[in-house]
């Protein structure tokens, strides 16, 4: 694997729309008023801009994330914990088949600091691509007034345990985190603790509802825990996930309240292998050899459950790991 030295490059300004255009290896990317355009010596795709903002912004956010992240069927990124491959078509069997598809190796900093200098350039104030589309304005149209909000949220941590005495900074009203407009028919009420005598002020518990609820961004999993290698993530999916995501390791999904609707296919070829509909009490396991991209119709409170044991993505690329977690044979 050849990693390329390249850093992102501006080739030009369109006069009409005040848009640029870059270039990192051999891929060239401009917009226009609608689309995103890229290019490649194989070839060229156009993608709708929202649909593309969506996916880069949160490319970037995830670090990359386990894997592959499709933005679409044609183009996308696969995480090497390091490297990271911008491809074109790798992945779809008509691309191959027609010989236009396309791959080049860079170090994740040189595509994160790419990534990040187009959305920024192609973002303007009043849209913000991790908001559900009810919740944000649109990219559409020609270059605007410069985004002054930050790009990315990152993770914010907490100082104690939620709800503890010093747990600051967190999701409550009085931080500005309001609760969802989607949400306001759920209960929150505090947990009832009891102790058994001598054990007072050591126990305690959450309503993670009313956490998740006041999350203001759409398919970003805010991490809630870690223990060693296992790590379990809590969302909030309005709309659809703006990626089309290829799993390295299995991803458990524990579906919280309301329902997504999840198109799986072959993470390989694209090639559909079912369809799956959550709602609120169900649990199901993405395996490593799977794609998938998840609709909720309404806002809805998904848990993920990963395990980022570093090098397992080998284990299953060689076949060492069933790509299921579970042989119902």
């Amino acid at each position: 694997m050849t990693v390329l030295d390249a850093k992102i490059e501006i080739t030009g300004t369109d006069p009409e729309t005040g848009y640029s255009s870059f270039r990192l290896g051999s891929f060239e990317f401009r917009r226009d008023e609608y689309f995103a355009h890229v290019t490649w010596p194989k070839g060229s795709h156009i993608m709708e801009i929202d649909r593309f903002l969506r996916a880069m912004v949160r490319d970037i956010g995830w670090g990359f994330f386990y894997g592959w992240i499709f933005f679409d069927d044609v183009f996308g990124t696969t995480n090497h914990y390091g490297t990271v491959d911008i491809f074109a078509g790798a992945y779809d069997r008509g691309c191959k088949e027609a010989g236009i598809d396309f791959l080049e190796t860079f170090s994740a900093e040189a595509v994160s600091e790419a990534f990040t200098t187009i959305s920024q350039d192609w973002i303007s104030e009043g849209y913000d691509p991790l908001n559900a589309p009810l919740e944000t304005g649109t990219p559409i149209g020609k270059k605007g007034e410069e985004r002054k909000e930050p790009l990315l949220r990152a993770f914010i941590a907490a100082d104690r345990m939620l709800g503890l005495e010093g747990d600051k900074p967190v999701r409550r009203e009085e931080d500005g985190f309001p609760i969802n407009r989607a949400f306001a028919d759920l209960d929150y009420d505090k947990p009832d603790i009891e102790c058994e005598p001598g054990f007072e002020g050591q126990l305690h518990a959450i309503n993670l509802f009313d956490h998740i609820a006041r999350s203001n961004v759409t398919w970003n999993p805010s991490i809630s825990a870690v223990t060693g290698g296992n790590i379990c993530c809590v969302t909030s999916e309005e709309h659809m996930l703006p990626v089309i995501h290829g799993n390295d390791r299995n991803e458990w999904f524990i579906q919280l309240s309301d329902e997504i609707h999840w198109n799986i296919a072959d993470k390989n070829t694209g090639a559909p292998r079912g369809r799956i509909v959550m709602k609120a009490g169900d649990v199901c396991a993405m395996p490593a050899d799977i794609r998938h991209q998840g609709f909720a119709p309404k806002r809805a409170m998904l848990m993920v459950m990963e395990n980022g044991t570093p090098g397992l993505e080998k284990r299953y690329a060689s076949g060492e790991l069933p790509p299921y977690p579970v042989d119902f044979g």
